[in-house]
């Protein structure tokens, strides 16, 4: 089973409108914990939930204790660096969540994503 230790670059929309977040989780077992930073204005939050399998589910609690949990569950895929699901706050908001690992080698990815753009432009002429 892999690990999912580590630090994710994620996604949760509500109302269709999307809102980055950075996590940093530690599997102990099936037991996960860990930490989120939304780009917003709700801020950190502590995360503890589990992992059986493929299936991923935590809560989050936003450390200004002025929000209610968040639900999450979802699916790892098969790469082991990415997984979805859907989130919910009680009865009356939900919506879906992405998040992709965060790779260690960030000067690799900014050359990957800077040739991609290369060739994007190179294509159009102009």
């Amino acid at each position: 089973m892999t690990d999912i230790s580590g630090t994710w670059l994620g996604t949760y929309w509500q109302d269709d409108q999307p809102t980055r977040f950075e996590a940093s989780l530690v599997q102990g077992g099936s037991t996960l914990s860990g930490n989120i930073l939304d780009d917003g204005w709700l801020g950190d939050a502590i995360v503890v939930g589990d992992r059986l399998g493929s299936r991923i589910n935590f809560t989050k609690r936003y450390l200004s204790g002025t929000h209610d949990l968040v639900i999450y569950s979802g699916i790892l895929q098969q790469d082991g660096d990415s997984m979805q699901g859907t989130w919910r706050i009680g009865k009356n908001f939900e919506g879906r969540w992405e998040a992709h690992r965060k790779g260690d080698d960030l000067m690799g990815e900014f050359m990957r994503q800077m040739q991609k753009q290369s060739l994007v432009g190179a294509g159009t002429g102009g």
